[in-house]
């Protein structure tokens, strides 16, 4: 699933893309379209899939007229099991999760060091979020012309997430290594330059491009749908719109600990309903007895704050 507008589905049958089991036992699959060509199939949900949603990045089974022919129109009868999916709520308060994109393996979060200015309460929560979905983080630092890495860099240092820098006009080479032959996902606040990124990467993109409001300092929305672009050297990106806020209220503790496997081990020591944020919690004692860096335990609260924040943080 390369794209999702208003009840239409936009599928890619192609070469990068595998082969679909049997529809039922004894069915032939959909083959995979082999030679260089792909085709680009728009496709509607079949009734009986119900409520169950669909979304960019969904491996899909289709019936019907998968020529990709003008005005032709196939169906989608099967979602394919997801192997992670990327969520947000629409505020901490609320547990209904929104899908984004699934089956990424790499979440790329991108932020400016200026113009806009870095907002590392809402780099915490898309972590909280990769985190949560089993999927690995990046952080793609941009504008690198206009301000020094550094501090954002040694914000993040202790939590080992991964980090690349680009400057306007700059050399991609270190981008496109970090994204060949991976499915990665593009999120980032309005006005940080992803889409300018993106048609960088894939020239035919055509992404829309703003700048920076000099009144709030934030971007304007220019990209409104996700859509799934393939990459000229193998693998995939998906560009999303830019994001104001990211509600983690469908985040449960346990799952941001797992990202700690240093820590995680010592909280079977703490009191029952433990938040890991007062003097009473265990990892207090165990960071003092020189198990695990301080660095380490004050990420991880950090991490676990952001869950009770503001989602525009």
């Amino acid at each position: 699933m390369i794209a999702v507008d208003r009840g239409r589905y936009t599928c890619l049958i192609g070469p990068s893309i595998p082969a679909l089991p049997p529809l039922v036992d004894g069915e032939a699959p959909i083959p995979r379209r082999r030679g260089k060509r792909s085709a680009v199939v728009v496709a509607m949900k079949a009734r009986e899939l119900g409520r169950k949603g669909i979304v960019v990045g969904d491996l899909v089974a289709l019936v019907g007229d998968v020529s990709g022919r003008p005005d032709t129109l196939a169906r989608i009868v099967r979602r394919e099991e997801r192997r992670s999916m990327l969520r947000r709520s629409a505020d901490d308060n609320d547990e209904i999760e929104r899908p984004i994109v699934a089956n990424a393996d790499q979440l790329v979060i991108v932020t400016a060091l200026a113009d806009p200015e870095p907002r590392p309460r809402m780099i915490d929560r898309m972590l909280v979020a990769a985190f949560d979905a089993d999927i690995e983080p990046l952080l793609c630092l941009t504008k690198a012309d206009l301000a020094s890495p550094g501090p954002l860099v040694a914000q993040y240092e202790p939590l080992g997430v991964q980090y690349l820098v680009h400057r306007k006009g700059g050399e991609l080479g270190e981008v496109r290594d970090h994204l060949v032959n991976r499915v990665s996902v593009l999120v980032g606040h309005s006005g940080v330059g992803k889409s300018t990124l993106v048609n960088a990467l894939v020239p035919t993109a055509a992404r829309a491009v703003s700048d920076v409001n000099a009144v709030t300092g934030r971007g304007r929305h220019t990209s409104t749908s996700a859509v799934a672009l393939e990459l000229p050297e193998g693998g995939w990106i998906i560009d999303t719109p830019g994001v104001r806020s990211f509600g983690l209220g469908h985040v449960e503790m346990e799952n941001v600990l797992v990202a700690f496997p240093d820590l995680n081990e010592a909280t079977v020591n703490c009191p029952k309903g433990c938040t890991h944020l007062g003097d009473d919690c265990a990892l207090n004692a165990f960071v003092a007895e020189g198990h695990a860096e301080p660095a380490r335990l004050e990420s991880l609260r950090r991490l676990l704050l952001s869950r009770e924040g503001n989602a525009e943080d």
